[in-house]
């Protein structure tokens, strides 16, 4: 592993292990406090070393970025005394990994959507559905997803450049904030699963490249990455505004392609006879056939 890569490591597991700590009171912990004069917001090194069954030195050095070679034993130990939920926990061991510089190859994400895949989407007439990296480059998608998210396929962002992705439309595209309903939410979380992102593939250029970009850009978006909150993206329900059927509440479901590394298939499929399954279909028969949309100024 590169020197630069290390360092990297370090000091997002630095980061990542400070920030948890720091969330946590002692009262929530279980631990007595004693006197009122704490210099910390949250847990102290020590008393995360209580928790956790290890020396104070010990824990030291794996707050400073030294991952390597901690035993599965000891991840359990600290996530249990730092309180991490599954996907804390992943992102845990998934930075363990890529410490120890013989604990894995790289993460390879699929650079492309396979003609299977493709016919598959096609066959999906009644629900919106795309296929995705997981840096949010949006690679293939029905014709029902291209009009569900037409906002982004229309983005000037995209004009010169490509692939569409929701991430940079999402922070760097003003039309955004109309789009989604609750942009706090999609931006968290979005920021929350890249982070988890860079645990699963470090080295990955392209995402570095994109973190990077919008964390120059966009103030939004690097007060949040400064968070190190990291979180799945599997399913839940997407509030969005389309510019010409208004506003949809869509369940969705997010789908890890197993023989395609990194891709995940998302579709929405709104409840049966709901405003939302209206819009919808009235947003189906517009491209039915190879009906052009029309657009907000039509």
């Amino acid at each position: 592993m590169a020197d630069r890569d290390k360092k990297s490591v370090a000091a997002e597991v630095r980061e990542f292990l400070s920030t948890r700590r720091a969330r946590i009171t002692p009262e929530q912990a279980g631990l007595p406090v004693y006197g009122g004069n704490r210099r910390v917001a949250g847990l102290r090194r020590e008393e995360v070393a209580l928790l956790a069954g290890m020396s104070v030195d010990y824990y030291v050095r794996l707050e400073r970025g030294n991952l390597s070679g901690a035993s599965d034993s000891v991840l359990e130990s600290l996530a249990h005394a730092l309180q991490l939920d599954e996907a804390e926990r992943t992102h845990l061991y998934d930075l363990a990994r890529a410490a120890t510089p013989s604990g894995r190859r790289p993460a390879v994400t699929a650079s492309r959507v396979r003609p299977t895949i493709l016919r598959l989407l096609d066959s999906m007439t009644d629900v919106p559905a795309y296929v995705r990296n997981a840096r949010f480059d949006i690679l293939a998608a029905n014709t029902l997803g291209r009009a569900l998210y037409a906002p982004l396929f229309d983005s000037p962002l995209f004009a010169q450049r490509g692939p569409v992705n929701s991430a940079r439309f999402l922070f760097l595209d003003p039309a955004s904030q109309g789009f989604w309903v609750d942009w706090d939410k999609g931006a968290d979380d979005s920021v929350a699963f890249l982070r988890i992102e860079t645990g699963r593939a470090p080295h990955d250029k392209a995402l570095t490249d994109l973190i990077g970009e919008l964390t120059t850009r966009s103030g939004d978006f690097a007060r949040r990455w400064a968070r190190h909150d990291v979180k799945f993206h599997r399913s839940g329900v997407k509030n969005l505004h389309h510019p010409l059927v208004g506003d949809l509440a869509l369940p969705y479901e997010a789908m890890e392609l197993p023989a395609d590394p990194g891709l995940r298939l998302n579709f929405y499929t709104p409840e049966p006879d709901s405003p939302a399954a209206e819009a919808l279909g009235l947003l189906a028969s517009w491209t039915k056939a190879g009906t052009v949309v029309p657009t907000a100024n039509d």
